[in-house]
């Protein structure tokens, strides 16, 4: 649902000016150095970036999944280590705290999080619990007024950066499935929390990932999200469901880029006397790749507007994420194809783009656990 449609347009302006004229010119910069230059990270502290889903009560711009979606696709457009670096504090590392966190945890970590004074990390994977999180293996002990917690949490996103951590543990051990689990806040610097070096990834350079260990952690019992224990995991699976629109319209936002990338070049690069973009088999490969995109662009916006009426969109969130990550990696093979040998060296963007939007199919919930998803739900409707 839009709001004020003239108010989002101005914003959808802004940033499409910001992700051309400061972004893509710097995507080299970021990826030789592994880093965002901080008058970059300054300047989306300014634009409000770091607080768009964060409620206009907290500091933040409040907006919808819709409005979200809308942003989602303009900064898809350029790098993901950019949108990487403020994803956690408008997803996973917000959405958390504002759903089931007390309203005294709300009032003190969510202002700071929508002015990007702090940044956040969701800690659900481990090394033996990924697309099964069910089977999480991190502990947390009740020891008076505080919980110990010991744990290893695996490819945490702006671990290396973040100030605050919301870790899934499980403070059951009688209860082995998902209602054993719950949710704390972990703030940086809490003795027993230790990072891991950095991975160096196959792509996305400049958005950092590091495990995060807990070896005695003591953690004050009012950090407990919510302040009720085992309701951690229902908390992290109503942050992965609203974070999985956000990637599919990620996806959208990175294959226009690609495509019109690919574009550009079949105009300009000739064969046989003539641009490549004349050529049938290339045109075949730049409308398979419109028409895709439009699709997955459709999806997207369909399944936000349902989410913004209240509707369950866990079968559309699903189906959103898997066509649109599934189609990224599809225009971004042909975008290869149509740059040839070109498009296997770093001088063209879409080598960088290749490489990057190979993860999109992975995080939130694997292609194959979207499948699952799908079906299961598809199942309980059929037998109701």
């Amino acid at each position: 649902m839009i709001r004020d449609t003239e108010t989002l347009q101005i914003l959808l302006d802004s940033l499409h000016q910001f992700v051309d004229e400061v972004l893509i010119p710097r995507e080299n910069e970021v990826a030789e150095a592994d880093a965002i230059p901080q008058d970059i990270l300054d300047q989306m502290r300014e634009m409000g970036l770091f607080g768009l889903t964060i409620p206009e009560a907290y500091g933040g711009l409040g907006v919808t999944m819709e409005e979200e979606v809308n942003i989602a696709f303009e900064l898809g457009r350029t790098s993901p280590a950019f949108r990487s670096y403020i994803g956690t504090n408008n997803g996973i590392g917000s959405i958390g705290i504002l759903l089931d966190g007390t309203e005294e945890q709300r009032h003190q970590y969510l202002p700071q999080l929508a002015s990007g004074e702090l940044l956040s990390s969701f800690c659900l994977t481990e090394p033996d619990a990924g697309s099964d999180a069910g089977s999480l293996k991190t502990t947390a002990v009740r020891d008076g007024d505080s919980y110990i917690l010991n744990g290893t949490k695996r490819f945490i996103t702006n671990a290396p950066h973040a100030g605050i951590y919301t870790v899934m543990a499980r403070t059951n051990p009688q209860i082995k499935g998902a209602s054993g689990i719950s949710a704390f806040i972990v703030e940086r610097g809490t003795p027993g929390v230790v990072l891991g070096k950095t991975d160096h990834k196959m792509g996305h350079k400049g958005a950092h990932t590091c495990d995060v260990i807990f070896d005695n952690a003591r953690v004050p019992a009012s950090q407990l999200l919510g302040g009720v224990e085992g309701v951690g995991f229902k908390t992290a699976m109503k942050v992965l469901d609203k974070g999985r629109l956000h990637i599919a319209a990620l996806s959208v936002g990175a294959a226009e880029r690609m495509l019109d990338d690919a574009l550009h070049y079949a105009l300009e690069r000739k064969q046989f006397g003539q641009p490549i973009a004349e050529f049938q088999l290339i045109q075949a490969m730049l409308a398979d790749s419109k028409a895709e995109i439009y699709a997955a662009r459709c999806m997207v916006l369909d399944a936000a507007r349902k989410r913004d009426e209240g509707k369950n969109v866990s079968t559309e969130a699903s189906c959103a994420k898997m066509f649109s990550t599934e189609m990224c990696g599809r225009v971004a093979d042909r975008c290869v194809q149509i740059h040839g040998g070109a498009g296997y060296v770093s001088e063209y963007a879409i080598e960088r783009f290749y490489r990057d939007v190979r993860l999109f199919r992975l995080y939130e919930g694997t292609t194959q656990i979207q499948q699952i998803i799908i079906a299961r739900n598809m199942i309980r409707e059929a037998q109701r």
